[in-house]
């Protein structure tokens, strides 16, 4: 299958709606992408290596190297298991827990870098975006950062997280009659309990971003930044919500948009979810960046759901709601409110 098999062609999202309704909206980093071009960045692993504020050391970088993983939970749930164990044995040393807490400053100071800050958020971007996502009737995300939370925090639509008013995550009350948001990867605003359950935290825009992960001994955060797709399935299965919102994705019903998502084979669980689905349409986004570009992702895309009796709809990413030009803030805002502070 070569490229130039495939036309550049790409239907507007206005039309294609309106003929082929999609019930659902798997999200990829080209939607964070859209608002903020700081979240291209390829790796947080190294950016809290590279942050200049308390950077992981050699210490730290070899138990990611000894976990043979480049992902926080799974190390950070380790340390924790230490701790237990050394307390059980009574084993007097504070190392563990000195790196715990190295690590989830790390962590922060490495997010903190490059997520946009609750400040640059427009209220008519919040509303625009959640307006957006509240036309599905449910949302699957494998962004771990804020936007969607706090377009749902902010919108005037109902939205249904499945977390209960104590913001635990009740595997046995999962029904809702509002547009239903699934972190697939999980989320900043999550956290893992030793038993597995999860939690939201509860705090406000502007003060989440930067303790999201701070010096709670009991709260791992909870998601999956990178790292091959069989490592993240083994954190999607040490958790009872990444469980559940991956099985719900495998089980969506309806046509379903996939919205700035490469599907990639660091994804290959994703992809395998929405065969599995087997939805009779897949409305796909595409950057018309040039002709040649459509025709390479139009044949990406239809190598990986070839054979499989899908329906592929093919738009131009600029005319969805999430793929507006007016969402997009320039980065340079963040140095000139620096700047503005400092002069202050």
């Amino acid at each position: 299958m070569d490229f130039t098999d495939f036309d550049a062609e790409l239907a507007d999202w206005t039309q294609l709606q309106t003929t082929h309704p999609c019930s659902g909206l798997l999200l990829g980093n080209g939607a964070s992408r859209a608002v903020w071009q700081n979240f291209a960045y390829d790796s947080l692993f190294e950016l809290a290596q590279t942050t200049r504020n308390k950077p992981l050391s050699p210490t730290e970088l070899a138990l990611f190297k000894s976990m043979e993983t480049e992902n926080f939970e799974p190390v950070l749930s380790g340390l924790k298991v230490a701790m237990r164990v050394n307390a059980a044995l009574t084993i007097n040393s504070s190392s563990p827990r000195n790196r715990y807490f190295a690590i989830k400053e790390a962590l922060i100071h490495g997010i903190r870098s490059a997520h946009i800050p609750w400040r640059l958020m427009e209220a008519s971007t919040v509303a625009h975006i959640s307006l957006a996502l509240s036309q599905y009737k449910t949302v699957y995300s494998t962004n771990y950062d804020l936007l969607a939370y706090w377009a749902v925090m902010h919108g005037a639509q109902p939205f249904d997280d499945l977390f209960d008013e104590d913001a635990v995550f009740n595997l046995h009350r999962t029904d809702s009659h509002a547009t239903r948001i699934l972190y697939l990867h999980g989320g900043m605003h999550l956290v893992k309990h030793f038993d597995g359950t999860t939690r939201k935290l509860l705090s406000s825009e502007s003060t989440l971003l930067g303790s999201f992960a701070i010096n709670a001994l009991e709260d791992v955060p909870l998601f999956i930044c990178e790292g091959r797709s069989d490592d993240k399935m083994k954190i999607v299965r040490g958790s009872d919500y990444l469980s559940y919102c991956q099985a719900q994705l495998a089980r969506h019903e309806g046509a379903l948009c996939i919205f700035g998502h490469a599907l990639g084979k660091q994804d290959r669980h994703i992809l395998d979810a929405v065969l599995e689905a087997r939805p009779k349409t897949l409305a796909i986004s595409v950057l018309p960046r040039s002709e040649a570009f459509v025709q390479h992702q139009k044949r990406h895309y239809s190598t990986l759901f070839e054979g499989r009796n899908m329906d592929l709809k093919f738009f131009n990413a600029e005319t969805h709601p999430l793929g507006s030009k007016e969402l997009s803030v320039p980065v340079a805002r963040l140095k000139e409110t620096l700047e503005l502070k400092k002069g202050s």
